[in-house]
């Protein structure tokens, strides 16, 4: 069988003009969801250290309470002393388990911020490269006065 070779297929100039503007609007698109989401990211990241901090404040509360129910259990190891201090102990097992979850959440969220701002900033400095390198292509040409022809003394 004999083997049909294909024919090149010459880019026409509107289909070469649509592309590229579907290509800086497509990194345009790019650039503003990024910082969008650099945004949402950071605001997430902050809710996430003020409840990190929170829990770690709870949990500081919650060691001393139980510090202090050992000293009353030791003083008199009555069922109620035994059953605060075991209450205690159940909030800070708790509150440790909501502190693990919570900083794997954190920990995650910060990576991702990290690879968001370098992606944001790339698409930012490109975008405004192809901005700026648009602008010099669209100017206007310069018309350019003819020179007067020097009269030669003789």
């Amino acid at each position: 069988m004999a083997v049909k070779k294909k024919a090149k297929s010459s880019v026409s100039s509107s289909k070469s003009l649509k592309s590229v503007d579907d290509a800086i609007a497509s990194l345009a698109n790019v650039a503003a969801s990024t910082s969008k989401a650099v945004i949402d990211t950071t605001k997430n990241k902050k809710k996430l250290l003020a409840e990190s901090k929170r829990l770690a404040k709870k949990l500081a509360t919650l060691m001393k309470k139980k510090k202090s129910a050992k000293a009353t259990l030791n003083k008199d190891s009555s069922t109620t002393n035994r059953k605060a201090l075991k209450n205690i102990e159940k909030d800070i097992s708790v509150n440790k388990k909501e502190v693990a979850k919570i900083t794997a959440e954190k920990s995650l969220a910060i990576a991702e911020l990290s690879t968001l701002k370098i992606a944001s900033k790339r698409a930012a400095v490109y975008a405004k490269a192809l901005a700026s390198a648009d602008k010099a292509l669209n100017k206007p040409k310069r018309k350019r006065r003819k020179k007067r022809a020097t009269k030669v003394s003789s």
